[in-house]
């Protein structure tokens, strides 16, 4: 888990948001990200929204958590950057009208996650109650993509583990995935072509303990997993 309260959850990302800048994730993940005006949805503590606006987009970026806020409005003080506190599940008629004047090209929607005590996460529950949050999360993000007419590609990006010798059916498991979940019944289309994956050193997620403990696990490897999704014609 990446924290159990808000303190933790922060500290968690403190560091493992900067690895993943040192390794160059958010920089990659930026560089995938089409338009110039960019709706990202969960800031975390600001290395994604630092990338995105080290890019030369405008950026406004959304968190339920006044800390996470905080956290970003130090990293990206001076750039084209717009922060607002909102909760995704309950945005009021003000807040939505701000996201429309904004009139993004793109939304992000990145490693998605929140402390324990928002998610219901345990110890002991194999995280399913992170993966119900993030799918949670991932439609209601596409839900409000569609509402904006402004928009023209959704963006996800999470960590997952993969076959690297099978990467390439793992792309059409991730398109079909969010096209029968994510984006169903909504004007996004996924294809193959943007489904992409970037490989994690073992050390970001156990892997090389759980290679051990699991000797079936040997092929599989920590990645990035991109989709981009675009609106129909």
């Amino acid at each position: 888990m990446s924290g159990a309260t808000v303190a933790d959850f922060i500290g968690y990302w403190e560091v493992e948001g900067l690895a993943c800048a040192k390794r160059g994730d958010y920089e990659w993940m930026a560089g995938l990200v089409p338009g110039r005006r960019v709706l990202e949805i969960g800031s975390g503590v600001g290395f994604a929204t630092q990338a995105l606006a080290a890019r030369g987009l405008s950026v406004l970026a959304v968190d339920a958590l006044a800390e996470c806020l905080a956290a970003t409005q130090a990293r990206v003080a001076g750039q084209d950057v717009t922060l607002l506190q909102a909760e995704l599940t309950a945005l009021s008629d003000e807040q939505r009208a701000q996201l429309a004047a904004f009139a993004p090209d793109s939304v992000v929607c990145w490693l998605m996650g929140a402390p324990a005590e928002t998610t219901g996460a345990t110890a002991s529950d194999g995280g399913q109650a992170v993966v119900a949050y993030r799918e949670k999360i991932h439609r209601l993000v596409a839900e409000l993509a569609a509402s904006l007419p402004s928009v023209q590609a959704l963006h996800y990006v999470d960590r997952t583990a993969i076959s690297w010798q099978a990467k390439d059916i793992g792309r059409d498991t991730l398109v079909r995935y969010h096209g029968g979940k994510t984006l169903l019944d909504l004007p996004f289309v996924a294809e193959r072509r943007n489904a992409l994956y970037r490989k994690l050193d073992d050390g970001a997620v156990g892997m090389a303990q759980l290679r051990k403990s699991h000797p079936s696990m040997k092929s599989v490897v920590p990645v990035l997993a991109s989709l981009l999704a675009e609106r129909k014609k």
